[in-house]
């Protein structure tokens, strides 16, 4: 079946050129993602202030209500790519339709918990009856039509798994521009306010996924239609519950951290937030290099290439060294250059550049993490990254900064230190037990 073969083998030929073919469109897709969401923001705050403090309100609690589908591009990557590599089209056909139906169950879920709990959630936030009505407004949208975030997760993840990264970086950077002329004609033409920036997000998602549905079953020669196995969707849970756990708990791990900074004042939380939003962005281009690495160790695991896989993490590590020497000096000579384009505070700015000079120490560190992440999932190994972002995210931040900030009253900086340091260690940790579990991969093929 000639159809059902990846772009690329990525079994075979130049590792390097795979994880840089694969990894530019995958980072560019992001890229434009962020740029998206940050237009959003903007459109917002042209409403009012308090359609902006709505609107992120709502982001909040609609990421906690989809955390679940945040695993599935992750699971359906590793789960294809393991079957391209074993050449077994029969299965890799179940696979498929088996996570779509999953998604479509997933959605049935999001809705009813949405409907039930969000009101309640964004109340939880807001004390201020007008935000709260402008965030329900923005939410609902979202939470009945999340089928269309689900279904685009399937099938970008199938074709990554395919050695395709270049089709959802053309429907996020088309979406983007989609946005732009979406958002003040709903928004201001048809004075929709809120809601019409949440129908442009949702007709965007629709079309995206059509888009990439489209785009896989021309790749695979057939539709996968919804099933539900219950051994083809169990293996496929195995693989996005963690990952969709892992999401989950660096929301709440931000959540700990912001709640710390806040003691220290609104100027502090918000040059925070612009600190560690200029990070994330000069982290998109290890993010794109994890996309890429997953997809390769997956198809070499299902070929049974283990040596290739441990090759993979080596040169996926050199790579995301090379992205760090890049990044770092941007962290720490330009940040308040950076910082001054967001706001003219100079308390804001002072936390801000303060923040990401100290996470500079951290960001080789981040980076290996998305590379160990990334080769675990591929080789079926979801559980560790889950405990260990438990306690790198949640238990240590909450503990160490109690005793640093609550007990012994330190400055700011001990939260920033703080998590750079914990950073770090988890790193040397997970680099331990991904090399320790790929040299026995290599010895047991187990």
């Amino acid at each position: 079946m000639p159809n059902s073969q990846p772009d690329q083998d990525l079994t075979i030929g130049s590792i390097y050129r795979h994880l840089i073919r694969l990894a530019i469109p995958a980072s560019m897709g992001m890229f434009f993602n962020t740029l998206y969401n940050l237009s959003d923001n903007w459109f917002a705050g042209k409403i009012s202030d308090d359609a902006l403090v709505g609107l992120s309100i709502s982001s909040i609690v609609f990421y906690l209500f989809i955390g679940l589908l945040a695993g599935l591009q992750n699971g359906t990557s590793v789960m294809v790519s393991t079957e391209i590599g074993l050449k077994n089209p029969f299965n890799l056909k179940r696979i498929l339709k088996n996570t779509v139906g999953l998604s479509l169950l997933f959605s049935v879920g999001i809705v009813f918990l949405g409907l039930v709990f969000a009101k309640d959630a964004i109340g939880f936030l807001s004390h201020h009856d007008n935000v709260s009505e402008l965030a329900w407004d923005y939410i609902h949208i979202l939470i009945l039509g999340n089928v269309a975030f689900s279904l685009s997760s399937v099938a970008a993840g199938a074709l990554i798994a395919l050695g395709d990264t270049a089709s959802n970086r053309n429907a996020l950077i088309v979406g983007f521009f989609a946005n732009l002329l979406l958002n003040p004609f709903l928004t201001f033409v048809l004075n929709m306010g809120v809601a019409g920036l949440a129908w442009a997000t949702l007709i965007i998602k629709l079309a995206s996924a059509l888009y990439l549905f489209i785009i896989l079953c021309k790749k695979l020669g057939y539709t996968p239609m919804p099933t539900v196995e219950k051994s083809i969707s169990s293996a496929i849970l195995r693989q996005v519950l963690p990952a969709s756990f892992n999401f989950l708990i660096m929301i709440f791990g931000s959540l700990i951290i912001t709640g710390f900074v806040s003691q220290f004042g609104d100027y502090a939380v918000a040059g925070y937030s612009v600190g560690l939003r200029l990070e994330q962005v000069l982290l998109l281009p290890a993010l794109g290099l994890n996309t890429a690495v997953l997809a390769i160790s997956g198809q070499n695991f299902g070929a049974k290439n283990y040596r290739r896989i441990a090759e993979t993490y080596r040169k996926g590590l050199i790579l995301s060294l090379s992205i760090s020497f890049a990044c770092i000096p941007i962290m720490v000579f330009l940040s308040p250059l950076l910082m001054s384009f967001f706001s003219q505070q100079q308390a804001i700015i002072d936390v801000g550049t303060s923040y990401l000079r100290i996470d500079a120490i951290a960001f080789f560190c981040y980076v290996s993490l998305f590379i160990s992440v990334a080769t675990l999932q591929a080789i079926k190994q979801p559980d560790f990254p889950v405990i260990m972002g438990l306690f790198r995210q949640l238990i240590l931040p909450f503990l160490v900064n109690v005793i640093l900030i609550t007990h012994f009253d330190f400055g700011i900086e001990w939260i920033f230190g703080s998590v750079a340091c914990i950073v770090f260690t988890s790193m040397i940790i997970t680099l331990l037990y991904t090399r320790s579990k790929l040299k026995k991969l290599a010895i047991t093929g187990t």
